[in-house]
């Protein structure tokens, strides 16, 4: 496999029991650690586990992260979505990477093709952004410049990512695009094809649902 062999991305996973809090509690627990591997998992078959880093305070996260390959993980030191994304942004410049994407871990249906290809998209810009399917939010944010890199993200991210200079690509990739916040936006990377992690939780979830439903005499 041909990898995007210029760029770095990182991830800030927020893992634990308030991952995807809007999720149904049920569902939640089935699905949010294998959302981020989906994602995790991608990318690093764009670029390689090296230039991987993710950043995350939950343990089961990390080590289930780390089972994917040699990947860089980062402590996150619960100062909020922006510091975990610059600390991440500092440990791929230690690296010697000279570009840098963050890319929250919340798209399961992430496929290496739409991945690499915005990468390619925002190599030609010093800052550039991907907002999510619904145009408020951030999908990717990405830097040819990672000394210069600064974020906001949160609701209506892709707005204020272009306040602060960042071209805003609005590129036609799904996978990238759709990333899932409650179980509607979960419904529509379902429709997609999520990865192999989400599409075994779902089938665990819905099997544990069907085991508790009442028979009927």
């Amino acid at each position: 496999m041909v990898r995007e062999r210029g760029w770095g991305v990182v991830l800030p996973v927020k893992g634990g029991p308030d991952a995807k809090s809007r999720l149904e509690p049920g569902l939640r627990a089935h699905v949010a650690l294998a959302i981020a591997l989906d994602t995790i998992a991608a990318a690093i078959d764009t670029v390689g586990p090296e230039r991987v880093v993710v950043v995350t305070a939950d343990a089961v996260s990390a080590d289930a992260a780390s089972r994917l390959g040699p990947i860089h993980l980062v402590p996150d030191a619960g100062r909020g979505l922006d510091a975990a994304a610059a600390s991440g942004i500092r440990a791929l410049q230690a690296t010697g990477v000279r570009a840098g994407a963050v890319l929250l871990a919340d798209h399961p249906c992430l496929v290496p093709g739409d991945l690499r290809e915005a990468l390619a998209q925002g190599a030609a810009h010093r800052y550039a952004v991907v907002p999510d399917w619904e145009g408020s939010g951030t999908a990717m944010l990405m830097t040819t410049d990672p000394a210069a890199f600064v974020s906001s993200f949160g609701p209506g991210s892709a707005a204020r990512h272009e306040a602060l200079g960042a071209t805003r690509l609005d590129l036609p990739l799904e996978s990238l695009r759709v990333d899932v916040d409650d179980e509607e936006s979960l419904a529509s990377a379902v429709r997609i094809g999520v990865g192999p992690r989400t599409r075994t939780a779902l089938l665990g979830y819905a099997a544990e649902r069907a085991g508790h439903r009442p028979h009927h005499q």
